[in-house]
């Protein structure tokens, strides 16, 4: 029934001209031939195409079949015959139809197509799509951008696979539409490339922007969302590894990726303030300049082969910043991943004590290093905030003494972090130690310098009433570096000046947590013995802080799990208490 009803307009749109084709027959045209398509007669929809005496109604109605034709093939695309009839038929549209109908056609087809058959469709049609826009010749561009903006958009609704087990099955096709898409590029790269020297034609300058635009979006997707490192050897190729090679060579032959690796904004100087930094990162194309400075930069196997060795490390650095606080901004495990080892890869061709006090002045150094500290307490990923606060060391050691005196007062003054706050005191006593070993090297951690630093590490947030067990790693780390100091500075010598600042420490510091510890020791005291008898619901359960890991609520402790948390704290207690007591015994003197 339906190659009857395709016969019969067929013949009656024979002895027609083109000009007399009307509305009506373009309708029963595509009607009957999907049809015909539906029930599986697509030899039928050959034989029609093939016969040139329907060529002018191929010509003018043909690219109606497309989508028809192309739901066929995916259908039946186990069927390697129906699959061949169907490309051959692909091809006459090609020969015949309007680039320009047909270009909307295809790309038509992918837009609509779901989520499980979009790389299925995208593969089907990249190599007739390529036909039909190298056929438009002059003014193409549009059109080039056109399909592979929908072709990306359409990919970036799939997962991007990131383990070798994911890569190796491409469950979604991901993979062959990365491998499938550079040769699709390719002759409008070449011609870009050919036509370069002539500054005139506006349709190459034009070209080159959509080839551009493609390459920024794909490091946007799947690109920073993709694990990059080479596969172990012995296994197959990294498909998206390669992918990024190719764009990385797409950017090289249109000299655009010099330009483009130092296109982000240089830091800025000491009077932007971090809203202009900040409008800086949120720029259109910031997650995919960060993701090629990234693989220039460390991966460096596909792009430092052409990159110039004339720019300093401290220079790579400065013009690398944006792109890390861009990547450390983000969520995904992947990317966080990415700006760590960045600022890593940067940090790592600098010489400790090299970097000088003017990198200070850009407001965002200070910022990333914030960044760092947010990702090392507040990831859910334990290995990133390992390496998160491996790399904030690397950063401390970069620097030189003024600029390691000034991290350490930002981050005591903006961390909110005990942990964070510990660590950092507990770098500030390194510092000291290397101080008291080579005086004449330090201006900065002796001194009335130090002094200053000091009343910021050597305090409690809240006086007598801080949470000591929430607050036990900045005062462990203060009390700590207190010992050391009455140890290794002798009054006699007092270089570190904390023998005229004592009176000081003893009303701000020691007497507080004095009295602090007595206070916490006697609460928790009772508390235990409320949990023991059983004398229902303590007052402490209901005010324990609760407990955060990573960022997310621990679930409620059982009353046993209570007791324990509370056993421990009375432990810390002690510790504390214990150096506390080393403190007062080396000053020689009772505070209380």
């Amino acid at each position: 029934m339906a190659e009857e009803e395709l016969q019969a307009i067929i013949q009656r749109c024979q002895i027609l001209d083109e000009e007399d084709f009307k509305g009506e027959d373009f309708n029963l045209f595509q009607v009957a031939g999907q049809k015909c398509l539906d029930e599986g007669y697509i030899a039928k929809i050959l034989e029609v195409v093939q016969n040139e005496k329907n060529a002018a109604i191929v010509k003018n109605m043909g690219w109606n079949l497309t989508g028809p034709l192309i739901r066929c093939m995916l259908k039946h695309e186990q069927d390697e015959v129906k699959r061949k009839q169907g490309m051959k038929i692909v091809d006459k549209l090609v020969e015949l139809c309007s680039p320009k109908e047909l270009v909307l056609g295809l790309l038509e087809q992918i837009e609509q197509a779901s989520v499980e058959q979009a790389c299925p469709t995208i593969l089907l049609l990249l190599e007739p799509l390529q036909e039909v826009l190298l056929k438009l010749e002059k003014k193409k561009a549009y059109s080039v951008g056109l399909a592979l903006s929908t072709i990306l958009n359409q990919l970036s609704l799939l997962p991007v696979p990131y383990t070798k087990q994911q890569l190796e099955e491409d469950k979604h096709g991901l993979c062959q539409c990365c491998t499938a898409l550079p040769c699709f590029v390719r002759p409008f790269v070449d011609d870009v490339v050919e036509h370069t020297a002539d500054s005139s034609d506006k349709d190459c300058k034009d070209l080159k922007e959509e080839l551009l635009a493609f390459c920024l979006k794909s490091m946007k997707y799947p690109l920073l969302l993709a694990e990059l490192d080479p596969l172990p050897e012995g296994t197959a190729v990294h498909p998206l590894r390669q992918f990024a090679a190719d764009i990385l060579d797409i950017l090289q032959e249109l000299r655009e990726l010099l330009p483009k690796v130092f296109s982000q904004h240089r830091c800025r100087i000491e009077n932007s303030d971090d809203e202009d930094l900040m409008e800086i990162a949120s720029d259109q194309h910031a997650d995919s300049l960060a993701c090629l400075s990234y693989m220039v930069f460390v991966q460096d196997s596909f792009g430092i082969d052409c990159f110039p060795v004339v720019f300093s490390p401290s220079y790579i650095l400065q013009s690398n910043m944006v792109h890390v606080r861009v990547l450390l901004k983000r969520q995904e495990e992947p990317v966080l991943s990415k700006g760590l080892t960045l600022l890593e890869n940067c940090l790592l061709r600098l010489q400790n004590n090299s970097l000088l006090i003017e990198f200070l002045d850009f407001k965002i150094f200070i910022a990333t290093s914030e960044d760092l500290v947010k990702v090392a307490t507040m990831c859910p990923f334990e290995p990133l905030r390992k390496k998160s606060l491996n790399t904030l060391q690397l950063c401390i050691d970069k620097f030189e003494e003024e600029g390691k005196y000034i991290l350490f007062r930002c981050l005591l003054q903006r961390s909110n972090h005990s942990g964070v706050e510990g660590y950092i005191i507990q770098n500030i006593k390194n510092q000291i130690d290397l101080s008291l070993r080579n005086p004449e090297d330090s201006k900065f951690f002796t001194g009335y310098s130090l002094v200053k630093l000091l009343d910021i590490a050597l305090s409690l947030p809240d006086g007598a009433t801080t949470d000591l067990l929430q607050n036990s790693d900045r005062i462990m780390a203060s009390l700590n570096l207190l010992r050391y100091l009455f140890i290794k500075d002798n009054e006699e010598e007092n270089r570190t000046c904390v023998w005229s600042e004592l009176h000081k420490i003893r009303q701000t510091f020691l007497k507080p947590l004095h009295i602090g510890l007595c206070m916490s020791r006697a609460h928790y005291k009772a508390e235990i013995k409320n949990k023991k008898e059983n004398k229902g619901e303590s007052h402490t359960s209901k005010k324990m802080p609760s407990v955060t890991i990573a960022g997310k609520k621990v679930s409620k402790m059982t009353s046993h799990m209570e007791l324990h948390v509370l056993q421990s704290a009375l432990v810390t207690f002690d510790l504390m208490e214990s150096i506390l007591a080393r403190v007062e015994e080396l000053t020689d003197t009772t505070c209380y």
